[in-house]
């Protein structure tokens, strides 16, 4: 296994809060919420470019945004969906999935506001309460597992 794919993993804490997996992709809860339901898609094997990715992984990536998206809309009603692949620190074929909201969003006993909407996120920012977290994570799981 690479030294980046191990250090992204480990940052993200991908395995910890796996939401949904296919056979080449994982989607995971983000530590950082910058908004509700933000979340990590990540390539299950070790590589730095996209243009490196099979024809396989290719296809299934189509797989996995359709659960991420009825999930997320299911759940949280977003306005829209960002995917930011932005790998400047984080070499690694990865997304961010930020949901986007144009009003406030209760979930978990916690208020959640999209203060950048129509800008683009802000997605840094500091790791959400693992309590918060774990909520999420059951919630966000629970709505895959009725699809």
């Amino acid at each position: 296994m690479s030294e980046n794919y191990s250090k992204f993993q480990e940052k993200f804490r991908t395995e910890e809060l796996v939401l949904f997996e296919t056979e080449y992709w994982r989607w995971s809860l983000r530590p950082v919420q910058v908004t509700v339901g933000a979340g990590i898609l990540s390539l299950k094997r070790p590589e730095e470019r996209l243009s490196g990715i099979t024809e396989d992984e290719s296809k299934d990536f189509v797989n996995i945004v359709k659960v991420i998206e009825n999930t997320l809309l299911g759940i949280f009603s977003y306005k829209r969906i960002n995917y930011l692949m932005l790998m400047m620190i984080d070499f690694h074929v990865h997304y961010h999935v930020i949901p986007r909201y144009d009003k406030e969003i209760t979930c978990v006993n916690e208020k959640w506001i999209d203060a950048d909407y129509p800008k683009p996120p802000a997605i840094v920012g500091s790791p959400t309460d693992g309590n918060i977290l774990k909520e999420l994570l059951d919630c966000i799981k629970d709505k895959v597992a009725s699809l």
